[in-house]
């Protein structure tokens, strides 16, 4: 195929893709589950109104909203889904309610008389009351009744009620984690809100619910949909078809590169630029935020056993867990959004061969913007959860409550300007190439793209406001950590890598290009519209199910080739003497193809088709492919690309091959037991207990909090041990490229 033909595919799909993208994303807001005016009870009571729900839903975000716990399966791991949870209780008090309004006793019923209450419970449940001329809910009379007893429990589960003291230890959430009552109140109708979702079946005749019957709970009538089997079994056959597809390609395709390989390093007598050189103290200021972050997450984990302290530290009072796992997820977005950040800013007059001018106070001043950012989101988040800000002020400055997006608003914007101020740096770098027609202009012209997409769909935080409805938010949200992390950023990496091993001499340009182009074609088909695998059950029409299951299992398919991919890396690494020197950046290529096919591939299909992910949204499955993907794919081609950049900045001497070495394996070897080892058995177990009982009892503490589950959380220190020791070694090994101890005799 020409490149051409290439680039005209690239805009046929990036185009139809981004249209179908947003013309759905048009239909979640039209159908979009109702915010009512009120919600009353059918004796006439006001329960609570429209705007209790949207102040709620930011008094959620205000303690740390995903961080704390999940509602529609999004957030975090050790306390429960609180619309699965409030779910499941209000399904147990309305049966016991609906006896008591008979004079009986619901628990010493015969099992027949049972069944006669949860089929009233479930019609009672399951009915959508909204009113739409009216504006309003209706809840029956026992309904009414069951809100303000679990209105009463969760408030002595949040504040500081003495005989919940246990259970709060068991959720990590720390004493008094809402302080005024009336916060309090409001949080409660965010949580029956929420609820009243999972549970009312759609106004179209279905018999389905907002959520497609999501949480599975068998008491309520929530059980798969006919869609879900049906989106599911397609996908699969969709993956299959169109790997077979691509092999041929491959195949029929595969021509045996034949480079006449330079005989010394191309790039050992290039001079850094002063702006090149100064982006090492980005790579100082990564080192720092990895060790951070991996205290972070060190006392994250921890958590899930000793729930309010640190071996028997009292942590919690001044640093919970809401506040330790948003900084762990922020942190690491920071660290490998930098490592990126640096690349591109070294690379741009390494490409061009041209230093504009004031590009070194470009560089500097971004850099001093990025402390800004940092600093300043991670204390805001601390502000946000130790409810010291208000709500506004939360949200503009606190915490969003969204996980990956956590930082307050106004760090957000400035976050965004910083990503312009990096872009315009790039470009003005770049321009002197871009003005020549030779070669290399296509896959220079990709690497703009793909810089400009970095800098522009972080802006999709930011189209969702303080009081946005929660489905609405999600899908903006999804186009932040789906399309700007997992899809834009692959997209730069794999050109940014093409590039390097062109400037070594290991592979021509016209090679280069076209296979650089055809791979993001084939990950754009299905990245882009795979953005609704995310938002199954996040209160979307069926048709974004289907949607998302068809062009997720596409993001599989580049995989499958993975395996020659890697070995072709290895090739390139003993290729030729001089580029030993290089060997521990084109290793770290090589894991990132083996994390790509486990995290991204295995861990990450498994999730994937719908019935999967109905039955284990927001187990420990998820933070299983989050890890492998997130850190073992990115984080670890950040290392790579830091590692690439130090090579050129530090030329002349050979390395400490044994503290890099040694450094590189540990954080493989680390992340890969603390996978296999502790949490992908704890997400097994947790799916089985979801299929055989419902999601609800795979998140509660009478589950996670068995002597089985305790002991595979405290299999996880081994390898974190490793990982940790790793990261460690690595930082050891930055700092000895400047104090000397990592560096050997001259090459």
């Amino acid at each position: 195929m020409t490149t051409k033909k290439l680039w005209l595919s690239l805009a046929l799909v990036m185009a139809s893709s981004f249209a179908v993208l947003i013309f759905f994303g048009n239909d979640i807001y039209r159908k979009a589950p109702p915010i009512p005016a009120k919600v009353v009870s059918e004796t006439g009571e006001v329960l609570f109104t429209g705007q209790d729900i949207k102040d709620g839903q930011n008094v959620w975000q205000s303690i740390g909203g995903q961080t704390v716990g999940s509602i529609w399966g999004h957030g975090a791991y050790i306390a429960p889904d609180w619309t699965a949870d409030y779910l499941h209780r209000e399904s147990l008090a309305m049966l016991t309610a609906l006896a008591e309004k008979d004079g009986k006793v619901y628990s010493s019923l015969p099992s027949e008389e049972q069944l006669v209450y949860k089929d009233r419970m479930k019609r009672d449940l399951r009915s959508n009351t909204f009113n739409a001329a009216e504006n309003t809910i209706t809840y029956s009379a026992s309904r009414a009744k069951v809100f303000h007893e679990l209105a009463a429990y969760y408030t002595k589960l949040f504040m500081s009620d003495p005989s919940f003291s246990v259970l709060r230890n068991q959720y990590a959430i720390q004493e008094g984690a809402i302080k005024d009552p009336e916060r309090m109140r409001l949080m409660t109708t965010f949580f029956a809100w929420s609820t009243w979702v999972c549970i009312s079946e759609r106004p179209d005749g279905t018999h389905v619910t907002y959520t497609n019957n999501w949480p599975n709970d068998e008491l309520v009538g929530n059980v798969p949909s006919a869609s879900l089997h049906l989106w599911s079994g397609f996908s699969v056959l969709l993956l299959l078809g169109c790997i077979a597809l691509l092999v041929l390609y491959h195949v029929r395709n595969k021509e045996d590169e034949h480079v006449d390989l330079p005989t010394a390093d191309p790039l050992r007598n290039m001079q850094p630029t002063p702006s090149m050189k100064a982006v090492l103290k980005y790579i100082w200021i990564v080192s720092i935020l990895i060790l951070v972050q991996m205290l972070a997450g060190i006392i994250t984990a921890h958590y899930g056993v000793e729930g309010q302290g640190f071996y028997g530290i009292p942590l919690d009072k001044f640093l919970p867990q809401s506040i330790s796992r948003s900084w762990h997820v922020q942190l690491a977005i920071f660290w490998i959004a930098t490592s990126w950040l640096a690349t591109g800013l070294y690379m741009g007059p390494a490409i061009s061969g041209h230093e504009p001018r004031y590009q070194k106070l470009g560089v500097n001043v971004l850099f001093v913007a990025l402390i800004i950012v940092v600093g300043g989101s991670l204390t805001g988040q601390w502000l946000g959860v130790m409810q010291k800000l208000g709500l506004v002020d939360n949200f503009l400055w606190g915490h969003q409550g969204y996980e990956y997006i956590e930082l307050g608003r106004i760090w957000q914007i400035l976050l965004l300007i910083g990503l312009v101020l990096w872009l315009v740096l790039m470009l003005r770098a770049l321009l002197p190439a871009l003005k020549k027609k030779d070669e290399s202009r296509h896959l220079l012209t990709l690497f703009v793209i793909a810089s400009v997409a970095i800098a522009v769909f972080y802006a999709a935080g930011l189209m969702y406001s303080r009081q946005t409805h929660l489905a609405i938010a999600e899908y903006w949200r999804w186009w932040v950590v789906h399309l700007w992390v997992e899809g834009f950023f692959e997209v730069f990496a794999t050109v940014v890598s093409a590039f390097l091993f062109c400037r070594l001499g290991l592979l021509r340009m016209q090679s280069a290009t076209i296979s650089v182009l055809f791979s993001t074609i084939v990950f754009l088909a299905g990245g882009i519209l795979g953005t609704f695998h995310h938002v199954y059950f996040s209160a979307t029409p069926v048709a974004v199910l289907a949607l998302g299951a068809t062009f997720s299992a596409l993001e599989i398919v580049p995989l499958v080739l993975i395996g020659y991919e890697a070995y072709h890396n290895y090739t390139l690494s003993k290729s030729t003497p001089w580029i030993k020197a290089y060997k521990w950046p084109i290793y770290c290529f090589i894991a990132i193809c083996f994390w790509n096919f486990l995290g991204a591939g295995i861990f990450g299909f498994a999730i994937n088709p719908p019935i999967a992910l109905y039955y284990i949204q927001g187990l420990n499955t998820t933070a299983v492919h989050g890890h492998a993907a997130l850190f073992g794919v990115y984080g670890i081609l950040g290392i790579g690309l830091m590692l690439f950049v130090l090579r050129g900045l530090y030329p002349d001497h050979h390395w400490n091959e044994k503290l890099i070495g040694t450094a590189f394996w540990m954080i493989n070897i680390g992340l890969l037991v603390m996978v296999t080892v502790s949490m992908l058995p704890i997400g097994i177990m947790q799916g089985i207990a979801s299929i055989q009982h419902g999601y609800w009892y795979a998140r509660s503490a009478e589950f996670m909090q068995t002597p089985t589950m305790q002991t595979l959380r405290w299999l996880r220190v081994p390898g974190d041990i490793l990982l940790a020791t790793g990261e460690l070694l690595l930082v050891a090994f930055i700092i000895g490229l400047k104090t000397g101890w990592s560096l050997k005799d001259k090459r």
